[in-house]
């Protein structure tokens, strides 16, 4: 097939020669030491030097890519302007062979769910082979006339036609990259369908079924006329102290074989279905429930006994956790996709389908178009709750039954919301504004948080969770915490709410924050069993910098504030430090461990004052001038004072 050229740029980073050996001999460990810039409205492009300051502040991933963002945008942009830049970053790691942390990659933007920073998280090869390339981030500004993909080949960045690959599927948009590049081994990131129509849920998916997945950066790379990103590299990513990091790098490996993460190598996460549904910390129907009578038929065992065909893994990931299943008889024959516990709690329990096969064509279908399955299946719960209240009419509803437990409601409405088609249209808007245009009390039906949709815990019962994911600066979110293991697992009584639980809150984030900034798996968090200790190693043998544990989690300290500082800029607060309506209005009524749970406002005011109080914010959420000297963050103390004097 013809390669059809739009734009093509050599890039030498500048055309100095003198200023590139010595960005050569500069360079850290771990890093490339390039930004590439990409300007879709001109067709231009070029690198500048990383930040070395930046890369010790913030390291690489979410953090780097964060900063990026705030210095390279302005105050209130839309969501879906070309002035709000799409960054994409690499971690230290990646590139190199330290389990699960040499294939990652982030996306970073201003969410058009929740009109606040945002950044979604991807593993396989694509993050690999771009710092492979030579760059730690690449930050795509403006908007093409016309649907184009960007290939990066080490230093050419050639901007190509993609006219004729609007309207497929990522999966066969990386096929056809492939087969134009002549290169099976270049590796794509793409948009389908939904990205391009602006669905608030579209996703980033990379090697046809990693998805960068929450938040809508699907949309902004389609707002942009982006279609995909293909990258080949073939530098090599040199560490600091190679020695140590190989013998490392085997300790690894062999943790990672052990009990720590079973879980992953046997069952998957689908295994937690059965343990939430036993502590009955699983909303089922929209919130309705919390316990689910048909959680056998939609199990992890059941599910790895019948469906699960094989097993794969990310580059240099020593688990392999990818759960690949496969229908072989039924209406949904021939339906394959990656099966994880959210996807198929969301698109089981949560809308009462209890048909495996309905939920592994459910996850195919969201693959196909390219949004958020978690996103997706909450909605279409959220969808058969305004059905069977009344609140939408079958005919409103394209003439679909929208009935909890009816699996061909589901898997239609998916399609409508992909297409943005008929209700679809709607409902491609996510929850949160979906139900806002609905009205008649769907509102109180629609469980987000911060306008992203609501995730497997019920955080009625789960008081430590549901603090974590009020603050969360991401919207609903158990990945920007994990404090639901601190509940599941015993460590307080989950049903009530005491003042210093924060803390625990709070030094978890900052961990995760590390860890999505290595861009280490989470996956692989049990492995590190010294923690703190263990990732501040990792990062001193990569990049030459001696860290010690204290230095690191101050890193990961400074990057939630850089967070929340960014969400301050945009108009986030404290109002927006809240819970979906049924987490604080409906108890929970089924009859069992949880049964009467839920939020008192009372208890979120706590929660909010203890946390604000040891992150040392006002008690209005704001990060205080003191606290962001003490970070070394001052460059951002005008932002903060500009709100408190508001306040």
């Amino acid at each position: 097939m013809k390669r059809r050229v739009l734009y093509r740029y050599l890039n030498i980073l500048k055309e100095d020669p003198t200023e590139s050996n010595e960005m050569e001999e500069n360079t850290l460990y771990g890093y490339a030491g390039r930004i590439l810039y990409v300007d879709l409205t001109t067709g231009k492009t070029y690198t500048e030097p990383l930040n070395e300051d930046y890369a010790k502040k913030y390291i690489g991933g979410i953090g780097l890519g964060m900063r990026l963002w705030l210095d390279n945008s302005k105050p209130g942009v839309d969501p879906f302007s070309p002035e709000n830049p799409l960054v994409l970053t690499t971690g230290p790691t990646s590139g190199t062979i330290w389990p699960t942390g040499g294939n990652g990659h982030v996306f970073v933007a201003k969410s058009p769910q929740t009109f606040g920073i945002s950044e979604s998280k991807s593993h396989g090869s694509f993050g690999a082979e771009l710092k492979r390339a030579g760059y730690d981030a690449v930050i795509f500004k403006g908007k093409a006339e016309k649907p184009v993909y960007v290939w990066i080949d080490d230093d050419s960045v050639q901007i190509l036609d993609a006219s004729h690959l609007w309207g497929k599927s990522p999966q066969e948009t990386e096929d056809i990259i492939k087969e134009e590049l002549g290169d099976f081994y270049v590796r794509v990131a793409a948009i389908g369908p939904a990205g391009e129509k602006l669905v608030r849920i579209a996703c980033i998916i990379n090697e046809k079924s990693r998805a960068a997945g929450r938040t809508g950066l699907g949309a902004v790379m389609g707002s942009k006329n982006l279609k995909a990103i293909a990258v080949r590299g073939t530098r090599d990513v040199g560490v600091a102290k190679p020695d140590e990091f190989l013998e490392f790098v085997k300790e690894f490996h062999e943790r990672m074989k052990g009990p720590a993460t079973k879980k992953y190598r046997t069952l998957g996460t689908p295994e937690n279905v059965l343990v939430h549904n036993a502590l009955h910390c699983m909303p089922t129907r929209n919130y309705n429930n919390a316990h689910f009578e048909g959680a056998e038929k939609v199990s992890g065992e059941l599910l790895n006994e019948r469906y699960v065909a094989k097993i794969i893994g990310c580059s240099s990931c020593a688990m392999r956790c990818e759960h690949v299943c496969v229908v072989r008889e039924g209406p949904y024959k021939g339906a394959m996709a990656r099966v994880e516990y959210e996807p198929l709690w969301a698109m089981g329990p949560y809308c009462g389908v209890d048909r495996l096969d309905a939920i592994i064509k459910g996850s195919e279908i969201c693959n196909y178009y390219g949004i958020d399955s978690i996103s997706a299946g909450v909605i279409v719960g959220f969808a058969m709750d305004c059905y069977e209240n009344g609140i939408l009419t079958q005919k409103e509803m394209d003439g679909i039954e929208a009935k909890f437990g009816n699996h061909e409601a589901l898997v239609k409405l998916l399609e409508k919301i992909g297409k943005r088609e008929g209700i679809g249209d709607i409902l491609a808007e996510g929850v949160k504004i979906a139900a806002e245009k609905i009205g008649k009390g769907a509102e109180k039906l629609a469980q987000h948080i911060k306008g992203v949709e609501v995730t497997g815990y019920d955080i009625r019962c789960l008081k430590t969770a549901a603090l974590g994911f009020a603050v969360s600066f991401r919207g609903a979110d158990h990945n920007r915490h994990g404090a639901y293991a601190l509940d599941i697992k015993g460590k307080y009584n989950r049903l009530t709410y005491e003042k210093g639980r924060a803390k625990a809150v709070k030094d978890l984030e900052d961990i995760y924050t590390i860890i999505d900034s290595l861009i280490i798996c989470k996956f692989s968090r049990g492995t590190y069993y010294k923690e703190i200790e263990d990732l501040a190693k990792v990062y001193s043998l990569v990049t030459g910098i001696e860290t010690t544990p204290d230095e690191m989690r101050r890193k990961g300290e400074r990057i939630n504030n850089l967070a929340r500082v960014i969400n301050v800029r945009e108009g986030l607060g404290r109002k927006d430090d809240t819970l979906p309506y049924k987490v604080m209005n409906y108890p929970v009524p089924d009859e069992g461990p949880s049964k009467g749970a839920y939020v008192k406002q009372e208890e979120l005011n706590l929660m909010l004052d203890d946390y604000y109080e040891v992150r040392g914010w006002t008690r209005d959420g704001v990060p205080t001038p003191e606290k962001l000297k003490e970070l070394g963050m001052e460059d951002m103390i005008p932002i903060v004072e500009a709100k408190i004097k508001k306040a």
